[in-house]
């Protein structure tokens, strides 16, 4: 005989009447409780870490490609280098010592320039490696880690004159500071405070140039090549800035992180949306076509700089606000308005 179902009922947690049983036990319950068997619950997929899985690369033939090249390029210049100078000590002994000497000092110009680039990247690289482990200190609060991120910050600020009373405050602290996130925030804001402005009025002052030189600029290719060398050249100011230093192939280099920073943050597109918000707020109506294109392209330069501060900073933005596109909008436009208005009072006067 079938057993009646049971209808539904509801029981309190602290019921004594309630026994919670295991689906092993086989015992008779008691006249009058009620036994509670849990189902099992299903196993669920674990997730794998797909970032512990290391992919196997293989063999970089790209990296053996452009190295033999190099090596064959250097090989085929000494040996074109070496039948010149034979060539002149055959002709006359005169001339094949001024091209021994003209040779020597290739030479030594050549490893100069190679010294300079390797430790160029070898800066930018320490400097990335600082920015990593300050954010990964910042989650751990490791005062030893906080300790020696900053020992390699005041050496990278050492040569720096403006980070001097920084250098003394930080170098003065001892064992004051407990926590390492804590001595990371006071690191921040002592160095790299002052670095900050500095860097700010940089840029702001090469998007004021490059809106002032598109705004008048008769000729679209004149205007790339300016943008680019402005661009350039700022990315080398704030390396330099912070320490970095870098030479052509660390600017290269530069160069792609920051295009890669404002791919993945998508930096071009909140540009151009507080761009739009800017212009449609009454501002193309008070601007000829020129001067609105100027100002565009010195904002979009305004955010390569803003890109470029966030990859050669030895530090993550914590304790420091993150300078704003709009901060540096603002200060581009009141600029534009101020020599407008000298502009004007220069054409009255005359």
């Amino acid at each position: 005989m079938s057993e009646r179902p049971r209808r539904p009922a509801t029981f309190k947690l602290d019921d004594p009447h309630v026994v919670v049983t295991s689906p092993d036990d086989d015992s008779r319950p008691s006249r009058g409780t009620v036994h509670v068997v849990p189902e099992p619950e299903p196993a669920l997929p674990v997730p794998l870490d797909d970032t512990m899985i290391a992919p196997s690369r293989g063999i970089r033939w790209g990296r053996w490609f452009w190295g033999s090249l190099g090596g064959l390029v250097l090989l085929g210049l000494g040996l074109g280098i070496s039948n010149l100078v034979d060539d002149l000590f055959n002709r006359s002994e005169g001339l094949g010592f001024i091209g021994l000497g003209f040779a020597l000092v290739f030479a030594v110009a050549l490893v100069a320039i190679a010294v300079r680039e390797i430790l160029g990247l070898l800066r930018l690289a320490t400097i990335e490696q600082l920015h990593a482990r300050a954010a990964a200190t910042l989650a751990s609060d490791d005062r030893n880690d906080a300790g020696a991120i900053v020992r390699d910050l005041l050496k990278i600020a050492h040569g720096n004159p403006r980070l001097a009373h920084a250098r003394g405050t930080l170098q003065g602290l001892g064992s004051d500071i407990i926590d390492g996130a804590d001595m990371l925030r006071l690191a921040e804001r002592e160095l790299m405070g002052p670095l900050d402005q500095e860097a700010r009025r940089m840029i702001s002052s090469v998007a004021q140039r490059v809106s002032i030189v598109t705004a008048v600029s008769p000729r679209a290719v004149v205007d790339v090549l300016f943008v680019f060398a402005a661009s350039a050249r700022l990315v080398r100011q704030l390396a330099r800035l912070y320490g970095g230093r870098p030479g052509a192939l660390g600017l290269i280099k530069l160069g792609r992180q920051v295009i890669a920073h404002l791919t993945i943050t998508g930096g071009l597109a909140a540009s151009d949306n507080l761009i739009q918000q800017m212009l449609g707020h009454g501002i193309a109506a008070k601007l000829s076509s020129r001067l609105g294109e100027g100002i565009l392209n010195g904002l979009l330069t305004a955010r390569l700089g803003l890109a470029a501060i966030e990859v050669t900073r030895p530090l993550p933005f914590t304790a420091l606000p993150r300078p704003a596109l709009s901060d540096l909008a603002t200060d581009l436009l009141r600029k534009r308005e101020d020599t407008e208005a000298r502009e004007i009072l220069t054409d009255r006067k005359s």
